[in-house]
């Protein structure tokens, strides 16, 4: 009876007990405005290698511009695209198409956001 009793405790504190992790959600377009430098990304929080990043993302006026993208060498920025708040997620056009990134807010204070893609991946930014 005890080992059913402890086993009864222990899978209560393992559904229970375990961290609960809510997303963010954004009102508005505002909430992301500003300077937002790209230190790192992941592909999954348990990922233990980090890519260092070096591009920034201005969000302003209802527009993200994506400034200092390294390729082979050299550096460029992407131009303006429109971007907007949709179901508390930031929805991000694509370049070229009619299609949007869709990023769930994990974490945001004044100095620091975190951004989910659709496929996983994580973006850690600070302000600038």
């Amino acid at each position: 009876m005890k080992k059913i009793n402890l086993t009864a405790v222990l899978l209560g504190l393992c559904i229970f007990g375990s961290v609960v992790y809510a997303d963010v959600t954004l009102k508005s377009k505002e909430e992301v405005e500003g300077t937002w430098k790209l230190q790192s990304t992941k592909n999954s929080l348990t990922d233990k290698q980090a890519i260092d990043r070096e591009d920034t993302w201005v969000f302003k006026d209802g527009k993200v511009t994506i400034l200092h993208i390294p390729r082979e060498g050299t550096y460029y920025d992407q131009p303006p695209v429109a971007y907007e708040v949709e179901d508390g997620k930031l929805k991000v056009a694509i370049i070229g198409s009619s299609r949007f990134d869709m990023f769930t807010v994990v974490d945001k204070d004044d100095k620091n956001m975190t951004l989910k893609g659709k496929y996983g991946g994580y973006y850690y930014f600070i302000k600038k």
